[in-house]
């Protein structure tokens, strides 16, 4: 078992790496890119969301509110006429409050996955046990809470695979480099 406090900085330096990543996975390379598409007449669309003064939330469309509802003939007929898919609507565009979300996300996580570590890894570990462990739970972390996105809502998600794969071998090269008398 290895001191938590001791992992303090490989905490910290992964969350700014993870954090780095993140920016250039968004805005430099294209990873993202392929994640959202223009609707063919935004500004009708707009109009139409605006005219109709939707609070800001998540929607379906159809939607059903319970398991009865689901199985009745104008759900399904609904759901059979289509569209079928799911309204996102918020009106604050924070870009600082959502960075430093995201900053408090990270380091939250990553002294999560340093907890688990600090329980199976001893002080001394070999480099390539401290990167196994330590980059094996960040890329399950950073990357398995997103498939069920694809799976239910259909949602493209190749993009946050990419990141958590990333920051995975991110996360474990720097806790193996940064671990306690690590044996290279």
């Amino acid at each position: 078992m290895t001191e938590l406090t001791s992992l303090w900085l490989p905490i910290l330096a992964s969350t700014a790496a993870l954090f780095f990543l993140g920016f250039l996975t968004w805005m430099v390379l294209p990873v993202h890119q392929p994640d959202w598409k223009r609707l063919p007449d935004e500004d009708a669309v707009s109009d139409a969301i605006r005219g109709l003064n939707i609070p800001a939330g998540n929607y379906m469309i159809p939607y059903c509110g319970n398991s009865e509802e689901m199985k009745s003939e104008a759900f399904l007929e609904r759901q059979k006429q289509g569209p079928n898919g799911i309204l996102q609507i918020w009106y604050e565009c924070g870009m600082g409050k959502a960075l430093g979300m995201q900053v408090l996300f990270l380091l939250g996580t990553v002294f999560c996955i340093a907890y688990l570590a600090s329980l199976a890894l001893q002080p001394g570990a070999t480099f390539m046990n401290v990167f196994q462990f330590v980059g094996a739970a960040a890329m399950i972390t950073f990357t398995a809470g997103h498939i069920p996105e694809r799976i239910w809502f259909k949602r493209r998600v190749m993009g946050n695979v990419i990141d958590g794969v990333l920051y995975g071998i991110a996360t474990g090269l720097i806790f193996a480099a940064l671990w306690p008398g690590v044996v290279t």
